[in-house]
């Protein structure tokens, strides 16, 4: 065997990991560029005190309000000089043994502009809500 077809066969590997590296970093640099569309929507503006609110009015809203009416949630007090106000409303529940499960549509208006999701959350018996991961 020669000295060159060791070289090639102890770096092939290194090689195809940098190449991997490479590949990631340029897919992640192009992903960053792709977001560029949630600039100047209100989750840019959230803080997590700001996620704490919304989560606090999403349990609330899911705990107590009944499929098509909403609970309105602001920001205020959390520090945050940009207002942040929205409504949750759950909807769809549906029932299985002791799971529960609800749509629950999230919306988030700052700064003039409005923005929306529609999680689903469950839980079991009286435990907290929880987002299904899809």
């Amino acid at each position: 065997m020669s000295c060159q077809f060791r070289f090639r066969l102890r770096f092939r590997p290194a090689a195809r990991a940098l190449a991997a590296l490479a590949l990631l970093i340029s897919a992640n640099a192009g992903h960053a560029a792709n977001l560029n569309f949630l600039k100047d929507t209100p989750i840019t503006y959230m803080r997590d005190a700001d996620r704490k609110a919304l989560n606090a009015a999403a349990q609330k809203a899911l705990d107590t309000k009944q499929d098509g009416e909403a609970l309105e949630w602001s920001n205020a007090g959390t520090g945050n000089p940009v207002s942040i106000t929205g409504t949750v409303t759950p909807h769809d529940t549906s029932k299985d043994g002791e799971r529960t499960c609800r749509s629950v549509t999230l919306v988030a208006l700052a700064k003039g502009q409005t923005q929306s999701l529609t999680p689903i959350a469950c839980r079991s018996g009286n435990g907290p809500w929880k987002l299904l991961r899809k």
